[in-house]
């Protein structure tokens, strides 16, 4: 049904600006890298989507159609969730550097369960920095079904149970409110609803509350991750997600494992995973 969106490309450039990278680093609480590179994870601020309000659709992501530039397919379905990535960190990028990024549709499925009628859409993005590839990766996406009325709200309520994080070596607790929702937002010129417009993200999606972004628990993540092991230490990473976060709720960041292969994971404080993730050294 969809195959004329497969091979679909786009091209997007710009440059590392010091601005954007303050603002980033601020975001997260961070100090400027003593270096003039930027921490991994930074690359989902870059070469963001940029279409014109007016064609945005009613869930604030650009709409999609038949047109010919359009490049992600018109899939009816009207929730869409960052489903997961694999990243592969090939070299640093740097302050000031001319940023390139070609993204490439390489698969579209459907399949129906017990959560409904979902179309997957697989898109390869190549990062280069000054011409050399700098970050691959490859994300899905998945659209979903409304949610059907009267059904209960997404994520269930809070269990009475706590989080513990013995099993794991390094463990971060923090709570993610509207100011950081915002910011990210902004970094990554988001405007999905979920994230901001709390009578949508509850009347319309179904969710409990305004919605954490599936890539910033990720770039948290690699943020405990760089806590652990310094700047871009990583080779590979990869995230899936399993469960919304929801905004001013605790979200516990945890890593464990020694060597090349490196477990993390995220979880709501009453034990839900959020996140599953692992990365290489």
């Amino acid at each position: 049904m969809w195959d004329a969106w497969i091979g679909r490309s786009e091209r997007r450039t710009e440059r590392v600006d010091s601005s954007l990278a303050m603002r980033w680093l601020a975001t997260l609480d961070r100090e400027a890298p003593a270096s003039n590179t930027m921490p991994q994870g930074f690359h989902w601020c870059l070469c963001t989507p940029d279409a014109p309000t007016s064609q945005l659709g009613p869930d604030g992501h650009p709409r999609r159609d038949e047109r010919p530039d359009s490049f992600l397919p018109p899939v009816p379905l009207p929730r869409r969730m960052w489903a997961s990535s694999k990243v592969e960190f090939l070299a640093p990028l740097t302050l000031l550097a001319r940023v390139e990024r070609l993204s490439t549709v390489m698969a579209i499925s459907e399949k129906s369960g017990s959560s409904g009628h979902l179309v997957f859409v697989d898109i390869a993005h190549e990062t280069r920095c000054e011409g050399e590839l700098a970050v691959r990766e490859m994300q899905t996406i998945v659209y979903r079904d409304a949610a059907a009325a009267g059904s209960p709200a997404v994520p269930p309520p809070p269990a009475d149970t706590s989080f513990e994080p013995s099993p794991w070596s390094a463990h971060r607790s923090i709570v993610p409110d509207e100011r950081l929702l915002f910011r990210f937002s902004a970094l990554t010129f988001n405007s999905h609803r979920i994230h901001y417009d709390l009578p949508y993200a509850t009347q319309e999606e179904g969710y409990r509350g305004l919605v954490v972004h599936g890539p910033l628990t990720a770039t948290l993540l690699l943020d405990l991750a760089q806590a652990e092991l310094g700047d871009n230490a990583l080779k590979g990473f990869a995230f899936r997600g399993l469960s919304p976060a929801i905004c001013n709720e605790p979200l516990h960041l945890v890593m464990r494992g020694e060597g090349e292969v490196i477990e993390l994971a995220a979880f709501a404080h009453d034990g839900r995973q959020v996140m599953a993730a692992s990365a290489t050294c």
